[in-house]
């Protein structure tokens, strides 16, 4: 089973989930990982280059999806546009598509560039689109979902016993990533708060009022 891995700072409980429970069991000897950003995972996904991924859900419309996703309840801090310097962002395609359904203009910027930009431009203006989609549907915002194409029920079977609240992320691992971001460890674990990856009710029903929207802006 090939599962694409998004190697951002949103998905690391998640990481610390997979990396901890299938260390010793036969299912890891099946699992190999290719690392990339969200738009490229897309692809690889659509080609069948990969098996699994947590997809842009712009990109999920008629994938089989698990109810896992990259889910912000209200702001996210990692999903910003600054107004007056226009420009997608090449990384994510739903965050881009955010941004034309909220009829928004500006620079969109996601990731961990994104959360290392609002730590170090405090009093710079721009908007986190989450907040903004959570103000005017009073929805939560699904970034991503976990698709697949085929192993399903191993996949199924992998994600069972995830849940964020039961995860402890190893000093040694989050010092890691916040040397690697230039984010730190305090404002790291301070953002994962924010995420959230249980698809439910309001999730299904957030994701499906967005790709409405979505197609009603032809994207």
């Amino acid at each position: 089973m090939i599962f694409a891995k998004i190697d951002f700072i949103n998905l690391l409980p998640f990481h610390v989930y997979i990396k901890k429970n299938i260390a010793s069991t036969q299912v890891k000897s099946i699992i190999q990982y290719k690392k990339s950003y969200p738009a490229d995972i897309n692809k690889k996904f659509k080609k069948r280059k990969v098996d699994s991924a947590f997809i842009s859900s712009i990109a999920s419309r008629n994938e089989k999806r698990l109810n896992l996703g990259i889910v912000a309840k209200k702001d996210v801090q990692s999903v910003i546009l600054v107004p007056g310097k226009p420009g997608d962002d090449f990384q994510s395609e739903t965050s881009n598509a955010l941004a034309k359904v909220l009829n928004l203009k500006g620079q969109v910027i996601i990731g961990d560039k994104a959360l290392k930009y609002f730590h170090e431009n405090p009093h710079d203006e721009f908007i986190d689109l989450a907040k903004v989609w959570n103000d005017k549907y009073k929805l939560p915002f699904v970034f991503a979902t976990l698709c697949y194409s085929k192993n399903g029920k191993v996949l199924n079977k992998i994600i069972k016993g995830f849940n964020k609240k039961h995860i402890k992320i190893p000093r040694y691992i989050l010092n890691s990533y916040s040397k690697r971001s230039g984010i730190s460890s305090n404002h790291i674990l301070e953002y994962l708060k924010k995420i959230d990856y249980e698809i439910n009710t309001k999730e299904k029903l957030a994701l499906k009022k967005f790709l409405k929207l979505a197609k009603n802006k032809g994207l």
